[in-house]
């Protein structure tokens, strides 16, 4: 017997309200396996977890919508039944603590079942039915502690209610160690200013090999935040860092860094919080930064249609040379570039769409050390064609059909990836005075390391394929080339054995596709003056093969190599380093 409409509407809202409740209690069982990981040293196991928890939910969006096509049939894209479908599970959700969580959930399952071009209200939720959460509304989320006293006692009581069972070798010099540094910064912030009020986050963020206790400082109604960095050595736990400053805290939370494990009941009450100590991090980064990126994507989502609504501009090319692979375009008031792929590459490209979104998926999964640019992909995004300029919409109707349809008025972007604009390193290197330049392309040089200890090779290492945050950090955000380090064959170039060999304009040796000569990176990097001797000088290393070699050695050998988050200066216990 056929349920009746308003039957049928409740079962399957129950059952992708089911799938969703499903999601987040395995997301939160994984994510609460990362303490024990820390406590054991179980390094592997983190990384397994990590893969696993972002494999969760396309997984089970993917047996739900299953689910929904076998009991609707023919149904299943049956318009008028989706409203009261939508209705019906928002009652459902209404009283959860992850209730805006839950709306990304339902229309991950409405988009796939409709492939919806632009958006539809009807079946998904566009704007939210509910009002973002708040710090307050959570009791359970931030924990006080006294600040009167001497601040190693405040670090000691930290300590003891977030570590307890762990083994601190040397205790007091860390507490001496973290109470001076912590002293020192908030003089510099402060001055005399007297810390009134100390709250930290009820949770430990784990990521990597590393732990984090977060909260924030208050001098009356000035805020800092307060991160201190916990790093377990087989000699025991050490306090690695204690930051106090709103950059430093951004780029540990940074948008090119895998997402922390971190077991809250309120994620928006914690992203509230971390809103008042990085105040110029938007909401969606935040959420991605704590394992939501679902819903960070709808977030950012939402925040493209208010601008677009606040604004007349147009969509115009991104600063930066031309993309061989992708057409990349902005908005030049926000801070966002949507990335097509081309239908063809330019020469000397030759890599297919399938080979592009390899690349990407490899970025998503892996982790990124804090150099890899965090993408987000979108399906059918519809703008008014009004919206594109002129020469941006030639080039998307002559060169990226299969990413993009233009017709009846609009702009559907049928695959679309979005990333944090930033400026092209080659573009900063010839703008900003020599010592900013300098401090770029000496961390250039840190971020193509940093890459390798990540077990990531660029593959195309012209600066043009970097670019500089507003921290000055520089990072790598072309993909087309990149790959798994221990896939690429490092060669020390071979010595011509007469003048035609040498003075050949073709190679007079084999080269295998996989083949990587360091010795020809300074012809094409044309670093000169003193920026180039400044990156000579640094990372003059990069230039030989034996280095690329001893880091593939360490990663065939199963090491996980650290990757700091935060400058060596800030290390309280520098001689550790790299232990």
């Amino acid at each position: 017997m056929t349920a009746e409409p308003n039957q049928l509407a409740d079962q399957i809202a129950r059952r992708i309200y089911e799938g969703m409740q499903r999601y987040f209690e395995q997301f939160a069982r994984i994510t609460q396996r990362a303490r024990q990981r820390f406590e054991t040293r179980e390094w592997e196991g983190l990384q397994s977890d990590a893969s696993e928890r972002l494999d969760l939910y396309g997984e089970i969006v993917r047996g739900v919508v299953d689910d929904v096509r076998d009991r609707l049939a023919e149904r299943v894209t049956d318009r008028a039944l989706w409203p009261p479908i939508k209705a019906s599970y928002t009652q459902l959700i209404a009283d959860i603590a992850t209730c805006r969580q839950a709306e990304s959930f339902f229309n991950s399952v409405s988009r796939r079942i409709f492939s919806t071009v632009g958006v539809n209200p009807d079946i998904e939720f566009i704007e939210s039915h509910f009002a973002s959460a708040t710090i307050h509304e959570d009791p359970d989320l931030l924990m006080s502690f006294p600040v009167e006293g001497e601040r190693a006692t405040l670090l000691q009581n930290i300590l003891e209610y977030f570590c307890q069972g762990w083994s601190f070798p040397v205790l007091d010099i860390d507490l001496a160690l973290g109470a001076a540094e912590m002293e020192r910064r908030l003089t510099e912030k402060w001055g005399d200013g007297r810390l009134t009020s100390l709250h930290m986050v009820d949770s430990v963020f784990f990521r990597g090999r590393r732990a984090y206790l977060v909260g924030h400082l208050r001098s009356n109604n000035q805020v800092l935040p307060l991160v201190i960095v916990l790093v377990h050595r087989d000699t025991g736990v050490y306090i690695d860092a204690v930051l106090v400053d709103e950059n430093e805290a951004s780029v540990v939370f940074s948008f090119t860094r895998s997402y922390f494990h971190v077991d809250v009941e309120r994620p928006d009450a914690l992203v509230a919080f971390l809103k008042v100590i990085m105040p110029k991090k938007p909401p969606a980064e935040l959420y991605t930064a704590i394992g939501f990126n679902k819903h960070g994507k709808t977030e950012l989502y939402r925040d493209l249609l208010e601008h677009l609504g606040d604004t007349s501009e147009a969509f115009v090319h991104a600063a930066g040379d031309k993309g061989l692979v992708m057409i990349v375009f902005t908005l030049p008031s926000y801070d966002v570039v949507f990335k097509v792929i081309r239908d063809k590459p330019l020469p000397p490209k030759t890599m297919t769409r399938r080979d592009v979104k390899n690349k990407y998926d490899l970025v998503f999964k892996h982790d990124r050390g804090g150099r890899l640019v965090d993408a987000q992909e979108f399906e059918h995004l519809e703008f008014a064609i009004e919206r594109f300029s002129d020469e941006l919409l030639d080039e998307l109707r002559t060169s990226a059909s299969e990413s993009v349809s233009i017709s009846d008025g609009f702009v559907d972007l049928k695959h679309v990836y979005t990333e944090r604009r930033i400026t092209p390193l080659n573009l900063y290197l010839r703008n900003e005075p020599t010592r900013r330049a300098v401090a770029a392309v000496k961390d250039y040089g840190q971020a193509i390391k940093d890459l390798a200890s990540s077990n990531i090779f660029p593959g195309d290492l012209l600066l043009k394929n970097f670019g500089v945050t507003r921290h000055g950090r520089v990072i790598f955000y072309d993909y087309d080339e990149l790959c798994l380090l221990t896939a690429c064959r490092f060669r020390k170039m071979p010595v011509a054995r007469d003048m035609d060999e040498e003075m050949s304009a073709e190679p007079w040796f084999y080269v295998a596709e996989d083949d990587v000569f360091p010795e020809e990176f300074p012809s094409f990097l044309c670093l000169t003056g003193e920026i180039g001797e400044a990156f000579n000088k640094a990372h003059g290393e990069l230039f030989t093969a034996a280095y690329w070699k001893r880091i593939q050695d360490r990663h065939r050998n199963g090491e996980i190599i650290e990757i700091c988050p935060y400058v060596f200066e800030r290390r309280l216990h520098p001689e550790l380093a790299g232990h």
